[in-house]
């Protein structure tokens, strides 16, 4: 089956390049034609427009989009509909809010086509040697991309979620959590480097991911950004939010959920964009490593 693959961004060109290396055949379409021709050198087939893309896809079509969320997804989804067939498959591996997959969902469905919203993690490596992706929609459509998700992602890392909606729910939760200890990290070498003790913090930092209670990627992202420099100095501290932190803090509020921790660190990024201190370049270093996401540099 050819796949049709729409987005070529930081994560999206990543991904198709893995699935193209895993032996899958695709159909690429993105708004920069270079994206497309440097996919189409690692052996993609280029297409110039959304109509032409879905036209080298065999029914049932399966079309994954990899777009930024809200305006340009519904705009993708308005195009791509008119030319495609009962039993086809569109999944949206973006960012969404798990409440618009809801509603896109509901009306692909008058169409017969499914809708899959597919909450991806894992970040840049992630995305180009094996994601995480949590899916929520129909059942039956899948079961039919199970196949292709075993090869995108790590094993064990991509689960089927339950209804439409639940795949973006269960990446928001995830995001926010992803929020609360990337916070908590910034905040312990913080607290190491006003300490009064002569701490080598990459040194403490590589200790602390090799056999502690909480090593892990992040703790090895800490060590990686002070190889780079040891006071992250190149950075403002300055911290970005892509939104998923914000949407938590809502539904928690929605659900009456109590969630501190999260809300406490989506807040902290607020007043990191009036502050710098250590803390906040940590999680802005934090956020580059494993996506690639902008910082501003120190003046």
């Amino acid at each position: 089956m050819k796949i049709g693959f729409v987005g070529l961004g930081k994560m999206g060109f990543n991904m198709a390049k893995h699935l193209l290396e895993c032996g899958h055949d695709l159909a690429v379409f993105d708004l920069s034609e270079n994206a497309v021709a440097s996919l189409a050198e690692h052996g993609a087939v280029a297409s110039a427009s959304l109509p032409e893309l879905a036209g080298m896809l065999q029914s049932p079509r399966l079309i994954w989009l990899m777009v930024p969320a809200g305006t340009p997804v519904d705009t993708t989804l308005n195009t791509l509909m008119p030319l495609l067939d009962p039993g086809d498959i569109i999944i949206d591996g973006g960012n969404s809010h798990y409440t618009d997959s809801e509603k896109r969902a509901a009306l692909l469905k008058n169409k017969e086509i499914f809708f899959l919203d597919a909450g991806t993690s894992g970040g840049l490596e992630g995305a180009r040697q094996g994601a995480c992706i949590m899916v929520g929609g129909d059942k039956q459509a899948y079961e039919v991309i199970e196949p292709l998700l075993k090869d995108m992602c790590l094993e064990n890392g991509c689960g089927y979620m339950g209804a439409s909606g639940s795949g973006h729910f269960a990446k928001m939760v995830h995001n926010g959590v992803e929020y609360g200890m990337m916070q908590s990290i910034g905040e312990g070498i913080n607290l190491l480097a006003s300490s009064g003790y002569d701490f080598n913090l990459e040194e403490v930092s590589r200790v602390w991911a090799n056999g502690s209670v909480i090593r892990g990627w992040l703790m090895d992202l800490v060590v990686r950004a002070f190889q780079k420099d040891p006071q992250l100095e190149y950075l403002s501290g300055r911290i970005a939010d892509s939104g998923e932190g914000r949407w938590t803090v809502e539904a928690a509020l929605e659900h009456e959920v109590s969630i501190p921790v999260i809300a406490a660190s989506l807040f902290s990024r607020y007043r990191s964009r009036s502050e710098n201190n250590l803390s906040d370049r940590v999680v802005a270093a934090l956020r580059h490593e494993f996506g690639g996401h902008s910082f501003s540099e120190k003046p």
